[in-house]
């Protein structure tokens, strides 16, 4: 029996747009097919099809491309059993390794020594149910919470919810304005008038080059 291999909707470099390596070189590796169907969701090209690569392909493309930062996302990349052993690859192989993931799924077989950016799916992104709240216990510092909000009642959401968290140390929380929906000023200022311990952030890579595949 063959092993599986990984499916890889596309591999590119760029400057990292979101959460604390924002504006930092890095390699992308976008895994393709996805479970939820987020009304927001800007890389529906991802949730079907892709090229099939060994991880052994997959790390050597993040050689060739020169830049040490590496970030696999999708998608949903733990949706493939192959994910893990690649994310071990990377980092044997010395990079410094970021996995993107939309909380629906069980952090476990994520390897030590990965950065996860874990989204937690707001009621506007219309999968708010598919979370899984054990895996804020697997979290450790330097990992990152990401609540990408529509509107007004989602902020309120999320406040609410951040405060029945108990996080563990090192553990950060970004709020991000989805993409059209919400002026990033707004939630800027909601931000500020309730003086909440959460990192504001743009998606730098739009602002650069707009809502395109490949950045």
């Amino acid at each position: 029996m063959r092993a599986a291999v990984p499916r890889v909707a596309e591999t590119f470099t760029s400057l990292q747009g979101e959460g604390t390596a924002a504006g930092r070189p890095c390699f992308f590796i976008r895994m393709a097919g996805c479970n939820l169907r987020c009304t927001y969701c800007d890389t529906a090209y991802a949730w079907e099809g892709g090229e099939t690569i060994p991880p052994g392909g997959l790390v050597g493309r993040w050689r060739e491309s020169g830049v040490p930062l590496v970030e696999v996302t999708g998608g949903e990349p733990l949706l493939q059993p192959e994910t893990p052993e690649l994310l071990g690859r990377l980092l044997a192989a010395g990079a410094e390794v970021l996995l993107e993931t939309n909380g629906s799924l069980p952090l476990d077989p994520v390897p030590p020594g990965v950065t996860c950016i874990v989204d937690r799916k707001t009621p506007g992104s219309g999968v708010a149910g598919a979370w899984r709240p054990e895996n804020l216990a697997r979290l450790r510092a330097g990992d990152q919470v990401k609540f990408v909000l529509t509107g007004r009642a989602d902020y309120d959401w999320a406040v609410a919810e951040l405060g029945g968290w108990r996080l563990p140390p090192g553990v950060e929380v970004l709020f991000s304005p989805a993409w059209g929906r919400l002026a990033p000023a707004d939630l800027a200022e909601w931000i500020l008038a309730d003086r909440l311990p959460v990192r504001f952030q743009l998606q730098l890579h739009k602002l650069l080059w707009g809502d395109r595949q490949g950045v």
